[in-house]
């Protein structure tokens, strides 16, 4: 009889979960506290908004064969650059600005897109142009390097502002924001009966499921994890507006790869992209849209980044293109394509944000930073191509275990 799995769904990506826990206890024990400090958990937040934003785009890329979008970071500084120009220097309304650039962003992608899904330029070649392209533009929109601000207050507050801060409750002798307290404790009443939904449905469909003392441990621990979120975030300000931003992008691309059959072919077009195209996946259309899509979320990121610098800066972006590919190799997606989830994801984003943060607090170098994250992004593949070379190497010892058995 097989023996079956504590945890039926991705074990590296659960693993990937503890290891974020880890990290904090440990930034917790050096900083003396101070990463778990409301202000800090908000600045978090807000300072690596963007890295979460551009980790769900750059997933998608990720999916599709192991490819990546090099120009993100660059999209980044010419959304923002456009954000400047039409707001600051040309007076336009606010919200229709950001249209345009959300506009803008997906005009950016297509072009892209078209070169990689229909011309065949690979997708490393295309975006490293566009990479250098998207640059040099937004050095041009800026006059040659110069920093556009500061942006009205309607605009900062995409980044910077807070859902009813001024709304407060006395709880347990502690002054707490109420809808923070409010959405903390809905969001884990339906985290739990979409748990056991879940498991519900793929037992009456015969799928593998989590044993009960796996889905107990993992619901307790995830709502723990939540609650804690929202009563630090509560004994701040409330609820920042781009977690708002956040959520909505998570819930609609976790729904999109999870749930739809676009989705699938995402996964299907990195698994095998011969037997996807023989088994009806329009290929071209598939890899057209996830570059599309990429630079549209990276015009989202854009826009929030530069509200929360609060001007138009020739230098934004710069990396940002490092720290979503590490996000989503950190969070479990595989190098070859295929393999990944936007919950791995956001964990692979808060493994980046906290050890940032985490450093930065503790006074160390942007130098020794650098090195640190290059080592967690080589560990984190490293994992994925030995567990990769494990399985072929069980297949083969399988087959030829068959092959003696069927010769006897």
């Amino acid at each position: 009889m097989k023996k079956k799995k504590l945890f039926s769904g991705n074990a590296r990506e659960m693993t990937m979960l503890v290891a974020l826990v880890v990290i904090i206890a440990l930034f917790f024990l050096l900083t003396k506290g101070n990463i778990l400090k409301p202000m800090n958990i908000a600045n978090l937040i807000n300072q690596n908004a963007y890295v979460v934003i551009l980790a769900i785009g750059m997933l998608l890329c990720i999916l599709t064969g192991g490819n990546i979008d090099l120009s993100v970071g660059s999209t980044v500084a010419f959304v923002g650059a456009c954000a400047a120009i039409f707001i600051i220097e040309w007076g336009w309304n606010v919200y229709l600005s950001i249209g345009l650039c959300l506009l803008i962003g997906i005009l950016l992608g297509m072009w892209q897109g078209f070169w990689i899904a229909y011309m065949n330029i690979p997708p490393f070649i295309t975006t490293l142009s566009g990479m250098l392209v998207f640059r040099g533009a937004t050095l041009m929109i800026l006059k040659g390097g110069e920093t556009i601000g500061p942006f009205p207050k309607a605009y900062q507050s995409l980044s910077t502002g807070f859902l009813m801060p001024n709304t407060k409750i006395e709880l347990f002798g502690q002054s707490l924001n109420l809808l923070a307290v409010i959405v903390g404790i809905a969001i884990v009443v339906i985290f739990c009966a979409m748990q056991l939904i879940n498991n519900q449905t793929r037992k009456r469909k015969g799928y593998e499921t989590d044993t009960p003392l796996a889905l107990v441990i993992k619901m307790v621990a995830i709502s723990a994890i939540i609650l804690f979120l929202f009563y630090k975030l509560a004994c701040f300000k409330g609820i920042p507006t781009v977690l708002v931003i956040l959520g909505v992008l998570l819930l609609v691309y976790n729904f999109f790869t999870q749930k739809t059959v676009r989705g699938r072919h995402l996964y299907a077009i990195g698994g095998n992209m011969k037997a996807a195209q023989l088994s009806g996946v329009k290929t071209k259309q598939m890899m057209f849209f996830a570059y599309t899509n990429m630079s549209f979320i990276a015009a989202i990121a854009g826009l929030v980044f530069a509200a929360r610098l609060n001007s138009a800066s020739p230098v934004a972006g710069q990396s940002f293109e490092m720290d979503a590919i590490a996000s989503c190799f950190i969070g479990g997606a595989s190098a070859y394509g295929g393999t990944g989830t936007i919950t791995g994801a956001l964990v692979g984003a808060l493994i980046m944000g906290v050890l940032n943060n985490g450093m930065s607090l503790m006074g160390l170098s942007q130098n020794l930073q650098q090195v640190v994250k290059g080592l967690v992004l080589l560990m984190a593949v490293a994992m994925d191509v030995i567990s990769k070379q494990n399985v072929f190497a069980n297949l083969r010892a399988k087959r030829a275990k068959t092959a003696v058995v069927q010769k006897a």
